[in-house]
């Protein structure tokens, strides 16, 4: 990394920790409001799926299917079927250990 980067990095960085400390400055009564309650957690269902979609279709600048959306697929039903955490992981990995050694 050259200095520009590091210097964008830096900057993130303290934008980062800018954003959080202002969360302390909330007045609590605002965020007892129930508005404020459901947008968090409609932003954080947005920012979670968003997340799970880029790393499974994501490569780079490319969208790619492969192995990962079939676990994916494989772990959401599972999760549909409300089985352990543990074992919709398992699942999961091993449906696409399957598929790339069968690819």
């Amino acid at each position: 990394m050259d200095a520009f980067s590091w210097g964008w990095l830096l900057a993130a960085c303290a934008a980062a920790f800018l954003i959080k400390l202002s969360g302390y400055c909330v007045p609590a009564s605002w965020l007892a409001s129930p508005r404020i309650q459901h947008m968090a957690n409609a932003a954080t269902v947005g920012l979670l799926s968003a997340l799970v979609v880029l790393n499974t279709l994501g490569d780079g600048r490319a969208l790619i299917v492969d192995a990962r959306l079939a676990a994916l697929l494989v772990a959401m039903v599972a999760l549909w079927l409300r089985l352990p955490f543990l074992l919709v992981v398992l699942l999961g990995a091993a449906s696409a250990a399957l598929l790339r050694l069968w690819s």
